[in-house]
């Protein structure tokens, strides 16, 4: 019995693509809001900064799940894991 990877592989590639497009969306309007001018109102300011700070993060935590989740990393952090 065969076995066909054509479906895997499809969606492996949609789903490379999509996460690259996510991280492009969270950094570019990450830079957007950070353009704002600087507001006269201390609230709306800092409501804009915590969006920043939020998109940052978010793009942060998926290029480390990204990463952690490439066989070159699960290999090192196995490799680490054995004594």
């Amino acid at each position: 019995m065969a076995i066909d990877l054509t479906k895997l592989t499809a969606e492996v590639t949609a789903n490379t693509t999509v996460t690259s497009s996510v991280e492009t969306l969270i950094t570019n309007l990450a830079a957007q809001i950070a353009a704002i001018p600087t507001s006269t109102d201390p609230v709306t300011q800092a409501a804009l900064d915590a969006l920043v700070a939020t998109l940052n993060a978010n793009d942060t935590s998926l290029a480390n799940a990204v990463t952690a989740n490439t066989p070159a990393a699960v290999a090192a952090a196995a490799a680490k894991k054995t004594p």
